[in-house]
């Protein structure tokens, strides 16, 4: 009588298909890798991608027909305030609730526009304004210079000769900085956190010793586990990706080949994040000790690693230590593939620095991964 060959591939494929539809029940892995994201993206997404605005108290009595102030008005950046008295402006700016008060006199013939301007301490959006009026009033003082000229006939040299250009190219809205950044933390948790909890469940539980009573692999095993979350995970991600694109306006240079590119960057960075998991779960003793185990690894990159802000607004010292995480290069990858048009091969550095942490990771998790 012939028996058949016991296939592991068939185990693999059978293990991975039980571990999806675990994760499908579980509210921890939809929270971590959609739902947090989503939440993240919805909100950046609206009150980002606009410079700050400067919110401006108008004095009483100020001249709000004259040409400067409805020149200022039309300006996106400075919120006019008007409904509040002299005395509520005064206490809001020195709390720093409004950023600055603004008298604009009535022009008087022959004199100079007389512009009063109070700032806060409370406040740093006093020089966004500073800069503003400086360049009106320039523009004022050109404009009564030209009228002298005009009435006058005498040529009046020229001071300053301003030749201005403008570049045209794709405007880079915040989205397209916060996605990849939400991806990437996405990846990340769904990665640490998902298969530390996984395979310490499966040794507390001894369900990888039943594994071990029958002809099924160890390789069989984590391939099982690795393929169902990848999957997951890439789901995910391919869903991140499209809501951002045409609910918020996302760019994808490339269409298609960028989401693919992208795809194998999460899956890239998904492995080397999942090493992780193996480690945690090796020197966990229990569920309980999950959590601070894998926030120790998750919460530094999270911060540091360009997520909601860029690397290089930290100083130089702290940049030095956001550049080494593998979560950084993992988000500027995605960024540079997404907006710039990058092909994998343009991110070779970002890839490589990746793969230096693949067999540093796999390393440890080699030493530190129990079976039982």
């Amino acid at each position: 009588m012939n028996q058949k060959k016991y296939s592991n591939t068939k185990a693999t494929l059978a293990i991975a298909k039980a571990s999806f539809r675990a994760i499908l029940r579980s509210p921890s892995a939809v929270v971590f890798t959609l739902a947090f994201p989503l939440i993240f993206i919805i909100v950046f997404a609206n009150i980002g991608g606009g410079a700050p605005s400067v919110d401006v108290g108008v004095a009483k009595g100020c001249d709000t027909t004259g040409k400067l102030y409805q020149q200022l008005k039309q300006k996106q950046l400075i919120n006019f305030i008007t409904d509040q008295s002299a005395d509520e402006m005064n206490k809001n700016l020195a709390k720093g609730q409004i950023d600055a008060i603004i008298d604009i006199k009535p022009l008087v013939p022959m004199q100079p526009l007389n512009i009063k301007v109070q700032y806060s301490k409370a406040s740093n959006k006093g020089g966004i304004l500073r800069s503003i009026l400086n360049n009106a009033s320039y523009n004022a003082q050109l404009a009564e210079l030209a009228k002298i000229q005009s009435v006058s006939g005498f040529k009046i040299p020229e001071a300053v000769h301003l030749e201005e250009t403008t570049v045209s190219g794709r405007a880079y809205k915040y989205i397209d900085f916060i996605l990849p950044g939400q991806l990437g933390f996405s990846i990340l948790s769904s990665g640490v956190f998902g298969t530390a909890f996984v395979f310490l469940s499966l040794r507390l539980t001894l369900v990888i010793k039943r594994f071990f009573a029958t002809p099924v692999k160890r390789s069989s095993i984590v391939l099982g586990e690795a393929l169902a979350r990848i999957t997951f995970s890439l789901l995910g991600a391919l869903f991140i990706i499209l809501v951002g694109h045409y609910l918020f306006g996302f760019t994808l240079i490339h269409g298609f080949i960028t989401v693919v590119n992208m795809l194998v960057l999460s899956a890239f960075g998904l492995i080397i994040f999942m090493g992780f998991g193996f480690i945690i779960s090796g020197i966990a003793k229990n569920e309980g000790s999950v959590p601070p185990l894998s926030n120790i690894i998750t919460m530094p990159q999270f911060l540091l690693s360009g997520t909601f802000f860029s690397v290089t607004a930290f100083p130089k010292w702290l940049q030095a230590i956001s550049n080494a995480l593998p979560l950084t290069h993992l988000n500027n990858a995605m960024r540079k593939v997404a907006f710039e048009g990058a092909g994998l091969a343009d991110v070779t550095d970002q890839l490589l620095i990746l793969l230096i942490w693949f067999v540093i990771v796999y390393a440890v998790a080699i030493k530190t991964f129990k079976w039982e």
